[in-house]
């Protein structure tokens, strides 16, 4: 069994998936090996219901279910419910603050987005957005490593990154993309309504995000390594912005 995903997160085979995806379960993530018959059907029933379809091998699959009969898909329940965007604005307008958001631009380790989230809970941070392809999604390694603060922080998980990104800047928030070209963090001002947008692991943000971010920010490196974990960045990052907002 994959260490990642906990037993009773799984269900396998074709007509189990079916009935899942027709009962509203909440469902994360369907792999898939094949097609024709009751393989699209499942792709067209997870289409409409908004959950991620991904093309996987044989052994994925076998890997999945234990070595249990798969018949060509597996199905992992989402461990928490995802909320939309708009739901991420209307905290900070029930709180009476400005915006406080964290993007998640393709981070695919588990282990740093459910850091990143604990983080996002201890600075107070209204929410965090991830997008639907090339990233980890709620699964119970995040759980696990949020240590509990995925319950309580709102998290949306969005088709086209880019396109939240234009809705985030029509309701006032600025956009703050993190990268080694950007001014110094403790020179720029985190007060208003913001956005941070954290790039991948291994390649930073994508270029068409950069292009979308209104400021590019980044933190010093005096060492060897020119870089940090991606976690570990994003909790520098919010943690400045709690300590400006604290200190107006």
């Amino acid at each position: 069994m994959n260490n990642n995903v906990p037993a009773e997160d799984i269900i396998c085979g074709r007509n189990p998936v079916i009935e899942a995806l027709k009962s509203g379960a909440n469902l994360d993530t369907i792999y898939i090996s094949g097609s024709g018959g009751s393989l699209n059907l499942i792709r067209k029933l997870a289409k409409d219901n908004g959950i991620v379809v991904k093309d996987a091998q044989e052994k994925k699959l076998s890997q999945l279910s234990g070595g249990a009969s798969h018949q060509g898909v597996v199905a992992v329940g989402a461990c928490g419910e995802y909320v939309s965007v708009e739901d991420i604005l209307a905290v900070s307008q029930k709180k009476g603050t400005k915006p406080f958001i964290i993007i998640c631009d393709e981070i695919e380790d588990p282990h740093n987005l459910g850091a990143i989230i604990r983080t996002a809970e201890t600075s107070g941070a209204d929410g965090v957005i991830i997008p639907k392809r090339r990233s980890a999604s709620l699964n119970a390694t995040v759980f696990k490593t949020s240590a509990g603060a995925a319950s309580y922080v709102p998290v949306a998980r969005v088709s086209n990154l880019a396109s939240c990104i234009d809705q985030l800047k029509e309701n006032g928030v600025w956009i703050y993309g993190t990268d080694a070209s950007g001014n110094d963090y403790t020179r720029t001002d985190f007060t208003g309504s913001c956005a941070l947008v954290i790039g991948s692991e291994g390649f930073g943000i994508s270029k068409l995000i950069q292009k979308k971010c209104d400021f590019m920010i980044k933190l010093p490196m005096l060492g060897k390594i020119n870089s940090l974990n991606a976690s570990v960045a994003a909790g520098i990052f919010m943690y400045e912005v709690l300590r400006q907002r604290s200190a107006e």
